[in-house]
Formats: C-alpha cells, sequence, structure tokens
C-alpha cells in the first residue's frame, strides 16, 4: 500500500473517532437534560398533590369564593395536562397566579391563617416550590448547554446528521414573586 492510502486511511479514522466523540457528547447532553426534565415533573407533581387539599383547607373558612376554587382546580388540570414545555410554562404560571390569589384570600381569614394544616400546607408548597426551582435551573443549565454544543461547529454538522434539535428552556413564575395580588370581593 502506498503512503498516500494511509495517510487518507487515517485521516478518515481521526474524521470517524470525532464524529463518534462529539455523537457521544451530544447523547449525553441530551440525556442530562430529559433527566432533568423529569426532576421537575417529579416536582410538579408533588406540587399538583398538594394543592387540593390546600383548596379544602381554604374552603372550610372562605365558602363564599368559589370562582377562585374553581379557577385553581382548572389551572391545576391545564397544568397537569400540558404536553411541550411551553405548554407546561404557560399552564404553570397561569397555575402559579391562581395560587397567588388563595394565598392573598386566605390572609383575609385569621383563623385560616393560624390554622396548623393550613400552615403545614403552606409550608410543604413552598418547600415544592423551592425544589422545582432548583430542578428548573438544573434543567436549564443542561438544555444551555446542549443547546450551544448543538450550535458550534463541528459539532452543528454532526447534529444535523443524527437530527438533534434543540429544546425549550423552561420559565416559569414564582410562587412568592414580590408582585402584588390583587383580590375583588364582589
Amino acid at each position: 500500500m502506498s503512503t498516500g492510502l494511509w495517510i487518507l486511511i487515517g485521516i478518515a479514522a481521526v474524521i470517524l473517532l470525532g464524529v463518534l466523540v462529539i455523537y457521544n457528547s451530544l447523547v449525553t447532553l441530551k440525556n442530562r437534560a430529559e433527566e432533568a426534565w423529569s426532576d421537575i415533573d417529579v416536582q410538579l407533581k408533588r406540587r399538583y398533590d398538594l394543592i387540593p387539599n390546600l383548596v379544602e383547607t381554604v374552603k372550610g373558612y372562605a365558602k363564599h369564593e368559589k370562582e377562585l376554587f374553581e379557577n385553581v382546580t382548572k389551572a391545576r388540570t391545564a397544568a397537569i395536562g400540558a404536553e411541550s414545555v411551553k405548554d407546561q410554562e404557560k399552564a404553570e404560571n397561569i397555575l402559579t397566579s391562581t395560587l397567588k390569589s388563595l394565598f392573598a384570600v386566605a390572609e383575609n381569614y385569621p383563623n385560616l391563617k393560624a390554622s396548623e394544616n393550613f400552615q403545614k400546607l403552606q409550608d410543604e408548597l413552598t418547600d415544592t416550590e423551592n425544589k422545582i426551582e432548583a430542578a428548573r435551573r438544573f434543567y436549564n443549565t443542561n438544555v444551555r448547554d446542549l443547546n450551544i454544543k448543538i450550535e458550534v461547529l463541528p459539532n452543528s454538522m454532526v447534529a444535523k446528521m443524527f437530527n438533534f434539535q434543540k429544546k425549550e428552556l423552561f420559565v416559569i413564575e414564582e410562587l412568592a414573586a414580590t408582585k402584588p395580588v390583587q383580590v375583588k370581593f364582589e
């Protein structure tokens, strides 16, 4: 065999090895992003499980807030049924808004605020919100890393060859946001 042929085989081997390294790193980042999403999903399910108990506790004190309870229930159902990251993001922001209204209403009932059950549920929900925030940051970090890897050369060529797609970031409001909630009684 001639030297030129060996050089071509060597170049092909280096290119193939490079493609394999890039492919494996893209698979790793994709799997990390999917794992991070499952962490968010677990915390969101925990949140969804707490909401009916919270609503029932508040109902016992604020019986005439029927529309608010219905809104919280509808928002929870929509969040549970969300399919894509963008749909989930939108549904979670609506749910967060309705929960803020629920807590604002609770402020008007001193006996409810003093209730041990309400306090416990509120603490659990706050803890869950903190866990969602941490999981969201972890997910977004992994998605950012994947998206960058997909966009830079020569990774972008390998990503295109194997149909790797960019993922969407997940942005939701915090329940304890500083924006005041307006409550109107009619």
